[in-house]
């Protein structure tokens, strides 16, 4: 899993490999060793948080509120903070 340099400003993210089914997996293991991440990516009710997208093998996820979308062994995963304003 891989986190843009933009998310390493403001929380410690270091790239991670983890074996996980689904997006949910991953990232719930990335959380349990980087607790304070889990609430700058995701809000109070679990779902990506408005201005975080997730890519997996370059594909934007579908599943925002459960992260349900699958991972296979070879899975690449960025997680991105989109950014806004003009």
């Amino acid at each position: 899993m891989i986190f843009t340099e933009n998310l390493k400003r403001h929380i410690d993210c270091p790239p991670c490999e983890v074996e996980a089914a689904s997006v949910a997996e991953a990232l719930a293991k990335v959380f349990a060793a980087h607790p304070r991440l889990g609430s700058y990516i995701l809000d109070d009710q679990g779902g990506l948080r408005k201005h975080v997208m997730v890519t997996v093998d370059n594909n934007l996820i579908l599943d925002r509120e459960s992260l349900s979308d699958p991972l296979d062994q070879n899975s690449e995963v960025y997680v991105l903070q989109a950014l806004s304003g003009g």
